[in-house]
């Protein structure tokens, strides 16, 4: 799909923007796990996640193929809404962005920080993305789905990344949510050669993605109540479906205990802060850990956009409830 042609012109847009982000091997984290572990701190980038790639490379075609465009419209749980806003007023572009009540505070406050117009409503991302898709019909807006191939082109950007420094890692976990992430670290890894695994991480309170690629078929759950909000999908996405059921090793599910442990590690072991999708990865590490002991394994850590409230729970050795 993507060659490495493809995926290296993307990197010059991304790194236009943007610096590559790091990817550290952490001791204490290999001690935690039995693995020899390797983060990717997607937490690093301007948006303090990983969309924003995806929102430079998107941009960037919209304004070349479709340059009458007022502005753009779309979905999110946060960092995705961070990362349009961000790219599209500086592009000069309106930036409406639709979220679920009782989104993240801290999230919102970002992406109206970065420009965004953002209007919540419904009870979930779901309900949000079909006002998202009305009102830009309505209003002659862009919509800017969860996924597409240009976001995918920009957000493999960290997987080449990761790849080209660390070549020989046995497994990847990634976390997912509409697919993305998973879609340009497969797309990657293929365009590199690699034999790397790819594991997909869901949580078992929005299994869409696990149910899905388990039945063959796309399998809408009726409920997503995650504090994990980047993993908070009921609905899968067809496209990023046909690539990561074929492309991943397995997609398995972590609880939200797991997911809250995992930032604890993370916190303890490297001092950084991650949100609960970004955790996911090496909570999915922990759960194999007997598996993929003494291998050389990468988790990537997505974001770090977790509210304050929620990370004082966490290190407060509790689960945010939903």
């Amino acid at each position: 799909m993507f060659d490495l042609a493809d995926l290296t012109a993307a990197a010059e847009l991304v790194h236009a923007r943007m610096a590559p982000t790091a990817q550290h091997h952490w001791p204490l984290l290999s001690a935690a796990t039995g693995a020899q572990v390797w983060v990717k701190h997607e937490n690093h980038t301007p948006t303090g996640a990983f969309k924003v790639r995806g929102a430079i490379t998107f941009m960037d075609w919209l304004l070349r193929t479709h340059p009458e465009v007022p502005g753009i419209c779309t979905a999110t749980r946060g960092n995705h809404g961070q990362g349009q806003a961000w790219a599209a007023t500086t592009a000069g572009l309106s930036a409406k962005v639709y979220a679920p009540r009782g989104n993240s505070v801290e999230k919102n406050a970002a992406m109206r920080a970065f420009g965004a117009d953002l209007i919540e409503i419904g009870d979930d991302f779901d309900s949000a993305r079909q006002e998202a898709y009305r009102v830009a019909d309505e209003e002659g807006l862009f919509i800017v789905p969860p996924f597409h191939l240009e976001l995918v082109r920009g957000v493999a950007t960290y997987a080449l990344e990761l790849f080209t420094a660390q070549p020989d890692l046995d497994t990847v976990y990634v976390p997912i949510g509409c697919g993305s992430g998973i879609c340009g670290t497969i797309l990657a890894r293929d365009a590199l050669g690699l034999a790397t695994k790819v594991v997909g991480v869901v949580s078992d309170r929005a299994q869409t993605a696990k149910l899905s690629v388990d039945a063959g078929h796309l399998i809408e759950t009726n409920s997503a109540n995650t504090f994990a909000d980047g993993m908070a999908v009921r609905i899968p996405v067809q496209e990023a479906f046909d690539i990561y059921s074929k492309g991943a090793d397995r997609i398995i599910a972590v609880s939200d205990d797991a997911v809250a442990d995992a930032i604890r590690l993370y916190f303890t072991a490297t001092h950084n802060v991650a949100e609960g999708a970004g955790a996911a990865p090496l909570a999915g590490l922990m759960q194999e850990r007997d598996a993929m002991a003494g291998r050389k394994v990468g988790v990537i850590l997505c974001g770090g956009n977790i509210d304050t409230g929620w990370f004082k729970t966490v290190l407060g050795g509790q689960t945010p409830q939903v």
